[in-house]
């Protein structure tokens, strides 16, 4: 959901997270924005997934660490995540629509104008 693609487009360092402790070997604010999208996409595409049976048992194996897709199940996962990040929805600051990705950029430029001083940032928030 966020391999660092949109921040890399800010004036933000990946590096540096608020709600995770900072690691300069791991990049903390993808971490922290992942948090507010994760339920909304990759929570939801979960069960949209199964539900439509597009994602079974045959698409995991056992490990000694314990349950994860196997190649095939990795593989329609990402497909899917890059269909739905393409979807788009109505932003409601903004009047129009945007993709899910957009969503991100436009999450973190809020984080950089708090940064700035020049607005308090507020979480996105779905309205369902």
């Amino acid at each position: 959901i966020l391999d660092g693609t949109e921040i890399y487009k800010t004036y933000l360092d990946p590096r540096i997270g608020f709600l995770h402790s900072t690691n300069f070997r791991r990049f903390s604010l993808n971490l922290d924005i992942a948090e507010i999208f994760k339920p909304i996409i990759v929570d939801r595409l979960i069960f949209t997934l199964v539900n439509r049976n597009m994602l079974s048992h045959k698409h995991f194996e056992k490990l000694t660490d314990g349950i994860l897709l196997n190649e095939e199940g990795r593989k329609l996962f990402v497909s899917e995540l890059e269909k739905k990040m393409q979807t788009t929805v109505q932003h409601r600051h903004l009047g129009k629509s945007v993709s899910y990705r957009r969503l991100i950029r436009l999450e973190l430029y809020k984080v950089q104008k708090h940064l700035l001083g020049e607005k308090t940032y507020e979480p996105y928030a779905a309205r369902w």
